[in-house]
């Protein structure tokens, strides 16, 4: 068999890890990615940023067909050092025009990096399968025909308040900035589309105190979570919006 040739390799800015007893059943989040983005289509670098882990300097994200940030435990609010230190870089590889993509934590840490504001979700935490509400239709990154359809979450900070230039691309029930396009090739998603059902179960049995002392019914939750194939389709998206074999770019207004 011929060795695979990755042109580009693909670079996954990991700011936490998913609970021991979620971690031994499916992996940590990098896992969920890769097999998302899919084994065959890059070769992955993770920088754990939350272990001290050092970041390139942002002039060598040019070697790498994209850059990703993961969700975390961790409160953007907190400003702990190393997630500050990765603001500064992610402002610096925004400048830089490389494809970006902010899930959960990494959503709001980019928001918060270009001189956006997050905090604790007024509205409270949410957990669950919840459904998307459209409120562009031309950005790159999203397919046709998602109003309505079903995406996996669970946080309980959000961005309040999005950064100069910013454009809201969905919302979803008491979050407005669900899906933002930062401008150049930087974008942030609130759901997590790389989980599937199964984790998004995991989730809220391993939330279930923590719900129910904030009056939520952890059962119902639990009884309503679904498929989600958007996330999937994000994703693939995303990484076709990535530098592909042969140095072509496939680059998107700003």
């Amino acid at each position: 068999m011929t060795p695979m040739s990755f042109t580009s390799p693909f670079l996954i800015i990991k700011t936490g890890s998913a609970p021991t007893a979620i971690r031994d059943r499916f992996g940590d989040f990098d896992d969920w990615f890769r097999r998302t983005l899919g084994t065959q289509r890059f070769a992955y670098d993770v920088i754990a940023v939350d272990q001290g882990h050092a970041l390139p300097d942002p002039v060598r994200t040019d070697d790498y067909a994209g850059v990703l940030i993961t969700g975390s435990p961790a409160m953007v609010s907190s400003r702990l050092d190393w997630s500050e230190r990765t603001a500064a870089w992610l402002a610096a590889v925004h400048e830089r025009r490389r494809p970006l993509l902010g899930v959960c934590y990494g959503h709001q840490l980019l928001a918060h990096a270009l001189g956006g504001r997050v905090g604790p979700n007024p509205h409270g935490r949410r957990m669950g399968t919840h459904r998307l509400s459209l409120l562009a239709a031309d950005d790159a990154l999203l397919p046709s025909g998602i109003d309505g359809l079903p995406v996996h979450s669970t946080h309980a900070e959000a961005v309040l308040e999005t950064p100069p230039g910013a454009r809201a691309l969905a919302s979803a029930e008491r979050d407005p900035h669900h899906v933002l396009h930062f401008g150049n090739l930087s974008w942030g998603v609130q759901f997590h589309p790389e989980f599937d059902a199964d984790i998004m179960r995991a989730y809220v049995q391993e939330r279930r105190g923590i719900l129910q002392a904030e009056g939520f019914d952890s059962d119902q939750l639990y009884q309503q979570v679904t498929e989600a194939k958007l996330g999937p389709e994000l994703l693939d998206r995303f990484a076709n919006l990535c530098d592909r074999p042969g140095g072509e770019s496939h680059a998107v207004g700003t």
